[in-house]
């Protein structure tokens, strides 16, 4: 008789092991929209102490609210659509490029703009490529 492995049998580990990660991813997603609704309250007082509303406390308002669409998103679906830090990614940029203001040289401005543009264009790929919104290939891809 040759003696041949037998087949691995599912340890019981493996589902414990995943109950515990989505555990842990559970209790990660509540803790960042837990943050991001307090650096939101923090946000607001400042911005209501100083009784000035300015252009860059509005985009980081508005980086707030994306992360919190996401910890949603990922609540209902299960996935994070790529636009969402894209989009995150987007106003972070363009909130740099207002508090830098001009005192940055020229170039630093061209490519900073540049990387807003390609993840603009990253964006309208992802949005309207074949297989999404009815555009062509099969649904649910992402």
């Amino acid at each position: 008789m040759t003696d041949h492995p037998t087949p691995a049998t599912p340890t019981p580990t493996l589902p414990l092991l995943r109950k515990i990660i989505q555990l842990l991813e559970n209790l990660f997603l509540v803790v960042i929209g837990a943050f991001a609704v307090v650096a939101m309250a923090q946000e607001v007082y400042e911005t209501a102490i100083g009784l000035r509303v300015e252009l860059k406390d509005l985009l980081l308002m508005f980086i707030y609210v994306e992360v919190l669409a996401m910890v949603g998103v990922y609540y209902e679906s299960k996935k994070i659509p790529i636009t969402l830090p894209l989009f995150i990614a987007i106003t972070a940029l363009a909130r740099l490029l207002i508090l830098q203001g001009k005192d940055q040289p020229p170039a630093n401005l061209l490519y900073e703009s540049g990387a807003i543009l390609v993840l603009a264009i990253a964006c309208a790929v992802m949005t309207y490529r074949p297989g999404r919104n009815g555009l062509g290939g099969s649904e649910g891809q992402d």
